[in-house]
């Protein structure tokens, strides 16, 4: 079995964050996120947060752009444009077109965490990724981190 993690890091501190990283035994973190160099993003800026990855849990980090929501998708949401169902829609749509499931190694994301912001997994794309993903090969195990 793919072991596949989800992470969000809204609302952890970087304690909790490598914490749950570390007892998930997770050797790579696949950011997600479409902007990872935000202030907002405090210790899960991508830059800090490849550096924290090696240092603090020994893990591999990689900032994979095939796998974000584009920023107008994203936008239109946040400003409620779109229902979360129409923003599903869509992102799973966009991972089609860049041809995700044939570009994407599965047997390379055992013990990967997806990356996120938001705090739950329930509405996110990581969790909409994952799920396409275990779609292409039913030897997927989604793991939510929380």
């Amino acid at each position: 079995m793919v072991q596949l993690y989800t992470i969000g890091f809204t609302k952890k501190s970087a304690e909790t964050f490598f914490d749950l990283l570390a007892g998930g035994a997770v050797e790579k973190i696949v950011d997600t996120r479409v902007n990872n160099g935000s202030q907002l993003a405090g210790f899960a800026k991508g830059r800090d947060l490849r550096f924290f990855a090696e240092k603090v849990g020994g893990m591999d980090y990689e900032h994979v752009l095939d796998f974000a929501p584009t920023k107008e998708l994203l936008s239109r949401y946040r400003k409620g444009e779109m229902t979360w169902e129409e923003y599903e829609i869509e992102y799973l749509n966009l991972l089609d077109m860049r041809k995700v499931k044939s570009k994407t190694d599965i047997e390379k994301l055992h013990k990967n965490c997806l990356l996120c912001s938001e705090h739950t997994a329930e509405k996110c794309h990581r969790r909409l990724l994952a799920e396409y993903l275990q779609t292409a090969s039913n030897e997927v195990e989604i793991i939510h981190l929380s």
